[in-house]
C-alpha cells in the first residue's frame, strides 16, 4: 500500500473510532490497518513480546506515518491530545509497556498520545445512562436471569 492509499485508510480509521470510541490512538488504528493482530496485542500486553513494533507487520516508515496522519487528522478536527499510560497486564509487577526498540521517548510519546473527541464521548457517556436507566434495560436483565437454566437440575438430569 502506498502513502496516499495509507494516509486515505487512517483518515477514514481515525474518523471512525473518533466517533465510536470518543477517542483516537495509534495501536487501534494500527490493528484496523492489519499491522497487528489481536492477539500479538494481547501478548505484548501481558508482557510477552518486548516492544509493540517488533510484533507489526509493517516497516518503520508505515509506523510513522501512521502515526504522522493520526496527528495531522487529530488536529484538523480538533480532537484534544491526552498522554495514556500502558501497563503490563496480568501477574507480576505492573511495569510500563514499550512500543519502540529504540525506547525513544519521542517515539514512544507519539504511540502514548491518545487524541479525544471530548463532545462525542459526553454523548457516549449519556446514552450509556439513558440505557442503564431504562426500565426496559431492568426487564430484560431479569428476563435474562429468569431464563438461564439451574444448573443443579441439568446435573441431576444428566
Amino acid at each position: 500500500m502506498n502513502n496516499k492509499e495509507l494516509e486515505k485508510k487512517v483518515k477514514q480509521f481515525t474518523s471512525e473510532l473518533a466517533y465510536k470510541k470518543g477517542y483516537v490512538c495509534s495501536v487501534d488504528v494500527l490493528i484496523k490497518l492489519g499491522y497487528i493482530t489481536e492477539d500479538d496485542y494481547q501478548n505484548w500486553r501481558f508482557g510477552k513480546i518486548p516492544y509493540l513494533e517488533k510484533a507489526c507487520q509493517a516497516n518503520l516508515h508505515k509506523l510513522s506515518a501512521v502515526n504522522r496522519f493520526i496527528r495531522k487528522y487529530s488536529a484538523e478536527w480538533n480532537l484534544e491530545k491526552s498522554w495514556t499510560a500502558y501497563n503490563k497486564w496480568g501477574k507480576g509487577p505492573k511495569k510500563r509497556l514499550i512500543f519502540s526498540k529504540s525506547r525513544d521517548q519521542q517515539i514512544e510519546s507519539l504511540y502514548t498520545t491518545h487524541f479525544l473527541n471530548k463532545k462525542r464521548i459526553n454523548e457516549l457517556k449519556a446514552e450509556k445512562q439513558i440505557k442503564y436507566s431504562s426500565p426496559l434495560y431492568f426487564d430484560t436483565k431479569v428476563q435474562e436471569a429468569n431464563s438461564q437454566p439451574d444448573e443443579n437440575l441439568i446435573a441431576t438430569a444428566t
